[in-house]
């Protein structure tokens, strides 16, 4: 954090130098306030028992997800594979923006600094971006198992499963790294009040005292471009698949049925909010925090959910793993 911190006022600085003289003298922000979701006490501790609720449900949801994973044999396949290191995406991104505004429902001035500000930006894009290329190699890996099932195991190694995580996460990295050396670039001179519970880029680019219409362009074309071309892409693929499976029969097909079902709906709830924020110009509109909430706290909450409860291998293999570590039953 510290060396973040030093990296990001270093940036302020040089940034700085590029812009006016009156601009360059005001860059000196430090620290930004947020205002929250709500100013009232008794919505702020229903809002702080309903999120705390929610994120004490993802965090060991995910945890269980990962460790059932990786002990059950029978699940070693590269779909739960791709799954467990959703989970793992799954518990980063939830407590990106979650922690801080559980403490700061209790705290009179809602202050982040710029450094923790800057962390809090590159983690939610790099995390998002991942999960975002997760999802579409979880689809390919959905389009080899059923129209290429024989060539399966070939398809789809270890080797290739890793490689295909390991791209996402660079693809996400590369994504965050634009996003922050565009916010650093630009300078500060006050306001420094941020409408929201977090920062994030369609908030700090609103308060900036410089023209920020080039790098505002370059994030909506990033960010967008991501969201809207994976979940085109996505979207084709399993209507694709979708149209096959049903001219199939027996319970194979229905399986297939159910987890495509399940991924079509972690890809609406995720990318839907995704493009409505990062899709469009940086403008406030009402339903922003509404739609904030729901893409940085309520998302978390459904890919546990969603896998676990459709997925009977997962549940009967959770309860194993809870009966045998919890309960300390053998059989």
């Amino acid at each position: 954090m510290e060396d973040v911190t030093e990296m990001a006022q270093v940036m302020m600085v040089e940034a700085s130098s590029t812009y006016p003289h009156n601009v360059r003298n005001s860059t000196r922000v430090t620290e930004f306030i947020l205002t929250g979701l709500s100013q009232e006490r008794g919505i702020q501790l229903f809002l702080f028992y309903l999120f705390l609720i929610f994120y004490l449900i993802v965090l060991p949801s995910n945890v269980l997800i990962i460790i059932t994973i990786r002990s059950d044999p029978h699940l070693s396949s590269p779909m739960y594979f791709l799954l467990a290191n959703l989970a793992f995406l799954d518990i980063w991104y939830s407590s990106i923006t979650a922690p801080k505004m559980l403490v700061d429902f209790f705290a009179e001035r809602k202050i982040i600094s710029f450094g923790g500000c800057i962390c809090q930006l590159f983690f939610l894009h790099f995390v998002g971006a991942s999960e975002m290329f997760l999802l579409t190699v979880m689809a390919y890996d959905r389009y080899v198992a059923i129209c290429r099932p024989l060539h399966y195991a070939t398809m789809m190694s270890r080797n290739l499963c890793i490689t295909l995580v390991a791209a996402s996460w660079a693809g996400g990295f590369v994504h965050s790294i634009i996003q922050v050396a565009l916010i650093l670039h630009l300078p500060f001179c006050g306001p420094n009040e941020l409408d929201n519970y977090f920062c994030d880029i369609t908030q700090v680019v609103r308060i900036t005292c410089g023209n920020s219409f080039a790098e505002e362009m370059v994030m909506i074309f990033s960010s967008g471009l991501i969201s809207v071309a994976c979940f085109i892409a996505l979207l084709v693929s399993y209507a694709f698949l979708l149209s096959m499976l049903k001219k199939m029969s027996g319970e194979s097909a229905r399986k297939a049925l159910s987890t495509c079902y399940s991924h079509i709906t972690i890809v609406i709830f995720m990318f839907g909010p995704a493009i409505y924020i990062y899709a469009r110009p940086f403008d406030e509109y009402a339903p922003d925090k509404i739609v904030s909430v729901f893409h940085t706290i309520i998302f978390p909450l459904l890919n546990p959910i969603i896998y676990t409860l459709r997925n009977k291998e997962i549940t009967t293999a959770m309860k194993k793993v809870v009966d045998r570590h919890i309960f300390c039953k053998t059989n």
